[in-house]
């Protein structure tokens, strides 16, 4: 493309060449660009296919481990003394000494 001087100017040869290069050279890109494509496809359907088999692995570790374990027993109330508090009244008020006329002692 680039030796191309005023002498290859309008001549069909040198008109030809570059056409053909040109079209060689998106030939190539459309052939590249749809190789990129197939290969995103592909990608796209193993990393779909492995991350479904990761869940379905996860979910069934999940459900054996459940069978597998034993259930914990059930709490049985054990007899056991509770303090029991008896009401208390409230607390009253004492009445305040009254102060008598007998002599203190």
């Amino acid at each position: 493309m680039g030796d191309q001087g005023m002498a290859a100017r309008g001549s069909k040869n040198a008109q030809s060449r570059t056409s053909a290069e040109r079209a060689r050279l998106h030939a190539a890109r459309t052939q590249w660009h749809e190789g990129q494509i197939r290969r995103r496809v592909r990608d796209n359907t193993i990393a779909a296919i492995v991350g479904s088999l990761i869940v379905v692995a996860a979910i069934g570790s999940q459900v054996v481990h459940a069978q597998v374990t034993a259930p914990e027993p059930e709490p049985t109330p054990t007899p056991s003394v509770e303090p029991s508090t008896a009401p208390t009244e409230a607390p009253t008020e004492t009445p305040a000494p009254v102060p008598s006329d007998a002599p203190a002692e």
